[in-house]
């Protein structure tokens, strides 16, 4: 059976779950069918994977318009494929396109949903209504949506009530435990002027509404002073979240403050995780969530959001602890203020209980091993694909 791959993200341009997702997915699939993968940026040199850049007379255009244009190229390069399977709205139209063009059967995993992230039209301006009207069509199509989670496909449902609910199954995000596994050196910590010897507590995520990191600055006001605060955040979104992420870390009024913009190397968030007391996860919305895995198979406690798929990640007082939200529709929390009080009691909690945190990042990891393995999900997967070709 030949697959075709298709998503905007694929190493080395990884800035986001979905992207960690695919390279994982393509590894294992690998070994079970005739796998092709089609990606947006610079040329890649892994056999097997083709990319795309923007066709020529839209480089000045619409974010979303360069989008779909990639996509059409994509969509012609299917030729020949069994199955194409599309990851986030910027391949879902390709995937759609496919299927029209080829007769092959169109799967979709969601990592995320256009109505459920409006604050991209701060990003996007007109090219938010082109991805959102993307991605319903080519979901209300498809032959098969794969939810990252059990909250996801509730949020599937409820956003697209078109979609019969048993065209959508749930097969999770996973984690490689033999490569995310726990690093007992301090190099990386010592190259970026963390002191290994005082407790910190660690954020690793793109500059987005959607991931918290804004909620995390003010509940930092509150941490224990004798802890430091260690943000591996870059990317943002757009200019206005940049300033306010700035001004606030200038704002905090406390010593041990490293804020890591660039995108660090897969080894080097490691041994960052790794020696964290306290990884934190404040995103308002959040299907799945592989960072919070990732840190539990480094034996890290996780404090982190009770929204979207991460209580099926996060097991509340046994791998880490759960920030209850009341939210409105845009994911905002109807009480901020309530929200970075409880992120800041909890992260308290386990500063102050360095044993309980130990215990828990062990049982994290325990989890991560026994429920997330790639190689499952891969096999689940491939068997989807044969149902629809049966």
């Amino acid at each position: 059976m030949r697959v075709d791959l298709l998503s905007r993200e694929y190493p080395p341009e990884v800035y986001g779950g979905a992207g960690v997702h695919m390279e994982y997915l393509a590894r294992e699939l690998r070994k079970l069918a005739d796998v092709h993968v089609r990606c947006f940026g610079a040329d890649r040199v892994e056999p097997g994977v083709s990319a795309y850049r923007v066709p020529g007379g839209l480089e000045s255009a619409n974010a979303a318009l360069q989008v779909l244009g990639v996509d059409l190229e994509m969509a012609a390069a299917c030729e020949g494929a069994d199955v194409v399977h599309s990851h986030t709205w910027y391949a879902n139209f390709a995937g759609h396109v496919a299927k029209l063009l080829h007769g092959v059967p169109h799967v979709i995993t969601t990592h995320s949903l256009e109505p459920l992230r409006p604050w991209k039209a701060e990003q996007l301006g007109g090219g938010y209504t082109i991805s959102s009207w993307a991605e319903r069509t080519a979901l209300a199509a498809a032959d098969a949506v794969i939810a990252v989670s059990e909250g996801m496909r509730r949020d599937v449902l409820a956003a697209y009530p078109e979609i019969p609910p048993a065209r959508v199954s749930v097969i999770h995000n996973g984690i490689d435990t033999t490569q995310y596994a726990p690093d007992a050196g301090t190099e990386v910590l010592e190259k970026h002027g963390v002191d290994p010897s005082r407790p910190y507590v660690v954020f690793v995520g793109r500059i987005t509404r959607q991931k918290g990191l804004v909620h995390l600055l003010h509940a930092a006001r509150a941490f224990d002073p004798g802890a430091q605060l260690v943000l591996c955040a870059g990317a943002p979104d757009t200019p206005e979240i940049a300033a306010e992420v700035t001004e606030l870390v200038r704002g905090l009024d406390r010593d041990g403050v490293f804020w890591i913009q660039e995108m660090l190397p897969k080894p080097e968030v490691i041994q960052l995780l790794t020696h964290a007391s306290v990884f934190v996860c404040p995103s308002v919305y959040e299907p799945m969530g592989i960072v919070n895995l990732e840190a539990m198979a480094c034996e890290t406690a996780v404090v982190a959001t009770a929204t979207g798929g991460i209580p099926e990640v996060v097991a509340d007082g046994e791998t880490g602890l759960l920030v209850p939200i009341s939210q409105g529709a845009d994911g905002t929390p109807h009480d901020p203020e309530r929200f970075a009080a409880d992120l800041a009691e909890r992260v308290n909690a386990l500063l102050g209980d360095p044993a309980r945190a130990r215990a828990m990042g062990e049982a994290g990891r325990a989890r991560a091993i026994g429920h997330f393995s790639w190689e499952r999900i891969a096999q689940r997967t491939l068997e989807l694909y044969a149902s629809l070709r049966a």
